[in-house]
């Protein structure tokens, strides 16, 4: 739960900027002349999550939020700073790479495994992944016949079926039904009950507010706050003039 001693995860003063290599035309010469340009996409971001919490990471595109997930799950270095993870990690975003050629019932078998679940496991959780996803027979086709929204719950219901001590989830419930996010919400809480830590990138802020109990609001790579749920949105709010889906109050009762 929020508040315990030992963090999930410590992200201190963490850079991380990409190199790229391009040209750019020359009057002069009448050429293109190479060019290595330094995009510095996160910048001396440091917080600390405890076991237990749910926290949303809201920005306009190109904000860092997606690079700092990355970073967490260790698929990009950090140019300067530290990331320490008490536990394993795994990130879910709509861009996944599953095997498109092969069927969801060979990925759900190589994604658990590669997740860190035995055979056994994978074979213990085969049914729980494909009733949570949804997808039925579809099951034996190969991917590339599937949906966006189809593959989108098959990676979630693999990534969280590995019950992992950090969830990481890039915009992966923004294409699925009212139903399937019901139905993640009740995972992500199931995980958070068991002291999981979940972090969630999305650009819907109706999402981040019921299912978040903190924000971490990114700006050109710097985190510019970092609080309560409904203190952060409002502030985003405010600041950028974007609605963020304000619950509605419920009429209060009128004593007879």
């Amino acid at each position: 739960m929020p508040g315990a001693e030992r963090p999930s995860l410590v992200v201190d003063d963490v850079h991380v900027q990409y190199v790229t290599y391009g040209g750019r035309r020359n009057a002069r010469l009448r050429k293109h002349v190479g060019a290595v340009d330094v995009v510095k996409a996160v910048r001396g971001v440091s917080f600390v999550a405890s076991h237990g919490e749910s926290i949303g990471l809201i920005g306009h595109n190109g904000s860092g939020k997606s690079t700092l997930l990355r970073a967490i799950a260790g698929a990009l270095p950090v140019s300067q700073g530290a990331i320490w993870a008490d536990g394993d990690a795994a990130l879910l975003g709509v861009n996944a790479a599953l095997m498109r050629d092969l069927s969801g019932d060979r990925n759900i078998q190589l994604g658990g495994l590669a997740l860190g679940l035995t055979p056994a496991q994978v074979a213990e959780r085969y049914d729980e992944v494909v009733d949570f996803a949804g997808i039925g027979d579809f099951v034996h086709l190969p991917m590339r016949t599937y949906s966006s929204g189809m593959s989108a719950r098959l990676r979630f219901a693999i990534s969280s079926a590995a019950r992992p001590d950090i969830l990481m989830i890039d915009e992966a419930l923004a294409t699925g039904d009212a139903d399937f996010k019901q139905r993640s919400q009740a995972r992500i809480d199931e995980l958070v009950e068991h002291s999981a830590t979940v972090l969630l990138v999305s650009h819907s802020m109706s999402t981040i507010r019921s299912m978040c109990d903190r924000v971490l609001w990114l700006d050109h790579g710097r985190l510019v706050a970092d609080g309560p749920t409904a203190e952060v949105l409002e502030e985003y709010s405010e600041r950028t003039g974007l609605p963020t889906a304000r619950p509605t109050r419920r009429p209060q009762e009128v004593a007879p």
